[in-house]
């Protein structure tokens, strides 16, 4: 009997590895013994998975992507081509350190990360926030955050649904999807009709 995932041939999947139902994996993959991948998700040609890393249902990760120990990426996220995850901030060849010393990053559900991002360990990076190409994420990314530059910074607000947001008097409507965000403080709303 198959797998309820697809597999390329020239995927390399190692046993011990949790797969989600009608996941696909594609050219020059290699997903560790101990990764766990949702349902739903996408693995772009030669993607890296490393051992203990979870990844919720419903991600993309696009092509040249390496997603090492330490990175948990909750449902939904998408990780453009050739961006990049780092679980050391001061890796020397010499004295490695050994994985119970990584240094988590938790990028959290629906979040989108642009191509040739960085995103430097230990950071949470919010729900459906947007982090723009190119830049280097070096510390918390708020929820619905618009994010760019180097390092990355705060440049506005997203909705769930990818359009932009205009703030005004404390709150915004999305002129898409008429979802409606309070401004808590200048550097966090939140969508109304949802508690957190």
């Amino acid at each position: 009997m198959s797998p309820a995932y697809y597999v390329h041939e020239s995927a390399w999947v190692d046993e011990g590895a949790q797969i989600g139902e009608n996941s696909k994996i594609w050219h020059f993959c290699h997903v560790m013994a101990s990764a766990v991948i949702g349902a739903r998700c996408s693995l772009g040609q030669n993607v890296f998975v490393a051992a203990n890393v979870s990844m919720g249902d419903g991600v993309k990760v696009q092509n040249n992507v390496s997603i090492y120990e330490g990175v948990t990426l909750e449902d939904d996220v998408f990780c453009g081509p050739s961006m990049v995850f780092t679980n050391d901030l001061n890796p020397r060849s010499a004295f490695p350190k050994g994985a119970a010393n990584y240094v988590k990053t938790h990028v959290k559900r629906g979040c989108t990360i642009g191509a040739n991002a960085t995103v430097v360990c230990g950071v949470t990076i919010g729900e459906h926030a947007l982090v723009g190409a190119g830049s280097v994420v070096t510390q918390d990314v708020p929820d619905f955050a618009v994010v760019y530059g180097v390092p990355a910074k705060l440049h506005g607000w997203i909705c769930v649904c990818g359009q932009r947001l205009k703030l005004d008097t404390g709150g915004a409507v999305c002129a898409v999807c008429h979802r409606r965000y309070t401004q808590i403080e200048p550097t966090r709303i939140v969508l109304e009709g949802e508690s957190r």
